[in-house]
């Protein structure tokens, strides 16, 4: 090869660089919503060249000393297409798909010697589009993600911004069976044979104090995150609503009181009751003496997903508190008249 060539094909590289770093999706660099939901993926690096490699990825191919390659960088980086093919000046169709990046490199060199001799050839993914992951759910951005390596739940959790202030306290995972198990305790087989599915708890696997339970991602994989099951507190409260679980499975009556803002005036504490449904969906009422919780001289109670807390009001004390309320107003009156 000329000098003259030489600094032609230096030239066209750069521009090449210039473009295609324009066309390089961006990775997320905010840090996720939840606390400990991990660090955000990568773009393509060193750490890559064990990804395994699919259509519609978009690689950027770098050989050193071939004149084939556009000079003005006008040549788009190569898309993988369906048949797991790519378009390679000099050598034409190469398989890819199936490969890693590492093992696309050393193909094509080796493919380049009977060219050049002791050609250097790095290959990079421009863009990561073979590997989708659906994250759906209680997620600041759900949506379809693409797995950049080998990716972990918290990975694959913080590309979505993290949880969002109503996410549950379990994380649902499907993978298709192709992909073989879900490496978790208690994941099962779908009755059609198609999928495995799994679950993990939230709280464990943010703080950190279940490893096991930040699994790798796989393509494909659907990981939903449900919205929190709530509680109610109605009746004589100050803040009367539904209250969600969070992480939690259930809370205290004395939570859901603290929670609503406590007790109004005229609640008849003691006839307090919880609603709750049973598993034949019946309406099942369970007397719940709140004046003796709150002061200790009975064991506190628990509310499950879906209960209500009714804190009915009291007839005498309403009736009390309106003649007292009267006469407020009547006196006053009085004081001001007499100004």
């Amino acid at each position: 090869m000329s000098a003259l060539s030489c600094v032609r094909f230096a030239a066209g590289i750069s521009c090449l660089a210039v473009i295609l770093a324009a066309q390089a999706p961006k990775t997320a660099s905010s840090q996720p919503a939840t606390p400990n939901a991990g660090a955000t993926v990568s773009k393509a690096e060193d750490s890559n060249a064990n990804y395994v490699l699919g259509p519609d990825d978009q690689l950027v191919i770098r050989a050193v000393g071939v004149d084939e390659f556009d000079e003005k960088g006008s040549t788009a980086p190569p898309r993988i297409d369906m048949r797991g093919y790519i378009d390679i000046p000099i050598m034409g169709k190469v398989k890819a798909a199936g490969l890693t990046v590492q093992q696309l490199e050393e193909e094509i060199t080796e493919k380049l010697r009977k060219y050049v001799r002791d050609p250097q050839v790095t290959v990079t993914v421009a863009e990561f589009k073979s590997q989708p992951v659906s994250i759906v759910g209680s997620v600041l951005q759900p949506g379809v993600y693409h797995l950049t390596g080998q990716n972990t739940l918290v990975q694959v959790l913080s590309q979505s911004q993290g949880l969002a202030e109503d996410a549950g306290n379990k994380i649902n995972i499907t993978r298709e069976q192709a992909q073989g198990p879900i490496p978790l305790p208690g994941a099962t087989e779908d009755p059609s044979g198609k999928f495995y599915t799994a679950t993990v708890n939230t709280k464990l696997l943010l703080d950190a104090k279940d490893p096991g339970a930040n699994i790798k991602i796989m393509p494909n994989d659907v990981i939903s995150v449900p919205k929190a099951e709530m509680v109610y507190v109605v009746g004589a409260v100050n803040k009367s609503g539904g209250f969600v679980l969070s992480e939690r499975e259930s809370i205290s009556v004395l939570q859901a009181v603290s929670m609503a803002e406590g007790l109004e005036r005229t609640s008849a504490a003691s006839r307090a009751k919880i609603i709750r449904r049973s598993d034949s969906n019946q309406r099942v009422e369970i007397p719940t003496d709140l004046k003796k919780i709150l002061a200790g001289q009975a064991p506190d109670q628990q509310l499950y997903a879906n209960d209500i807390l009714f804190v009915p009001t009291s007839g005498p004390k309403t009736a009390s508190l309106r003649a007292l309320e009267a006469a407020i107003q009547v006196g006053t009156g009085v004081a001001i008249y007499r100004r």
